[in-house]
């Protein structure tokens, strides 16, 4: 019996250790950076919330019948379909959103890459290297407020936990899923009851729930639709919080990029070469290849083209110039030196990886479903607008206009692409 009794009182702390470890590695606190204020002029300015539902298609909202965002949008303005940069994927296009910049001009011209000076690899799963502030280029829309003395917070978005250009967002959390919705939605509401010298006037909040459902069970499924509904749901309850504190917010509700239905039987395999000559970076639709030796190019480019088959091989010279994806674009010298795209909707596997159903990375100009969301509602913007597609990198300049801030820098983004939106 003692013995017994013993066990299980071990039993107990090793479980209490392993839950307290647990705890630990998720990240829950807020972060603020102390000392900030919006200057008396700031003070009367507008304010602007930026949304993103990672992976939400630009047709989801009537597919799906989300009501709320249908509401909302007729109340002011949805474009048809957005377009993302190449490649279609989450972190190069967040970062254009918040940046301006085609991704080969801010840096992260993939979810994973090498970078030949560095002799390292980006993995945006890798946090130690992820929230390395000198892997960013540009300057997201947090920096761009926060040095014009106007404050920002972001409950999450590409390069918010890192201090780009040795500027955070005055209030941050670093990324994670454990924070219940309606924690994160009163979170908002609460920045925005802050006395008006300490309270945001920019704010990024996020959303991976219709992406997760889209990769795992595909763009038709009944999962992804409830996923639509969640997102729907929860802007619907943080406009009636928000609404009630009658201030003049504008909101602006994107995607990073639409979901496409892979073929996950016809798979393709990465071709493999010699790892003495070449670093490979392989993801579902874009594999780079970066030689040691610029020498070997031409060779590795032969055997590719000679033998593809369901994909297409690029110099990076030779990609389609819409892509902005060429050496002359590659600033950082991260594209590598030949590519291959699979060709909608084939997609690379390697390994035992199962393939998932829903995929992403596919030319958005070519592969409709690649298209984004755009839709904003509030005081700034004109009621009852539908806008052909435009690309992403054109919504920076969007809110630092509603925002009064001067660029500062050059970037892709034109402010007179959306001016026709805005009262």
């Amino acid at each position: 019996m003692f013995f017994c009794k013993e066990r299980s009182w071990m039993m107990l702390v090793i479980l209490l250790a392993c839950n307290r470890g647990n705890a630990q590695e998720t990240d829950t606190v807020q972060r603020m950076v102390t000392g900030r204020r919006n200057s008396a002029a700031q003070q009367a300015k507008p304010y602007v919330i930026m949304i993103s539902a990672d992976g939400f298609r630009y047709d989801y909202a009537h597919k799906y019948a989300a009501t709320n965002l249908l509401r909302l949008s007729r109340q002011g303005v949805r474009a048809r379909s957005m377009q993302p940069a190449f490649p279609s994927l989450t972190f190069p296009n967040h970062y254009t959103l918040a940046t301006g910049l085609y991704p080969a001009h801010h840096g992260l011209v993939n979810n994973n890459f090498y970078d030949p000076t560095r002799g390292a690899r980006y993995s945006m799963s890798n946090k130690t290297i992820a929230y390395d502030s000198s892997w960013y280029g540009g300057g997201p829309l947090w920096v761009l407020a926060e040095k014009e003395q106007l404050l920002a917070a972001c409950f999450y978005w590409v390069g918010s936990e890192v201090a780009v250009q040795g500027v955070r967002p005055t209030y941050y959390y670093l990324y994670n899923e454990a924070i219940p919705i309606n924690e994160r939605l009163k979170t908002v509401k609460h920045w925005l009851q802050l006395p008006e010298a300490e309270r945001p006037h920019l704010i990024t909040f996020y959303f991976p729930e219709v992406d997760h459902e889209g990769h795992a069970h595909g763009p038709d499924s009944k999962e992804t639709a409830a996923a639509v509904h969640f997102v729907d749901s929860a802007i619907g309850r943080l406009c009636a919080m928000v609404d009630s504190l009658q201030l003049p917010v504008n909101y602006v509700f994107v995607s990073d990029h639409g979901m496409a239905a892979a073929d996950t039987v016809n798979t393709l395999r990465v071709p493999p070469v010699d790892t003495t000559r070449f670093v490979t970076v392989a993801g579902d639709v874009l594999v780079n290849y970066y030689a040691k030796d610029k020498a070997l190019i031409p060779e590795l480019y032969q055997q590719l083209k000679s033998t593809a088959d369901g994909y297409d091989v690029y110099l990076p010279d030779e990609s389609p110039a819409g892509w902005h994806y060429r050496k002359q674009d590659d600033r950082y010298n991260r594209i590598g030196d030949v590519l291959l795209v699979a060709r909608y909707p084939r997609m690379f596997t390697w390994g035992n990886k199962r393939p998932n159903p829903g995929r992403h990375g596919y030319d958005p100009q070519v592969v409709k479903d690649m298209g984004a969301t755009f839709m904003a509602w509030g005081p700034a913007f004109k009621k009852g607008k539908v806008i052909a597609p435009f690309e992403n990198i054109h919504v920076y300049a969007l809110v630092a206009r509603i925002l009064g801030l001067t660029i500062d820098q050059p970037v892709d983004s034109k402010e007179n692409v959306l001016n026709k939106i805005i009262k």
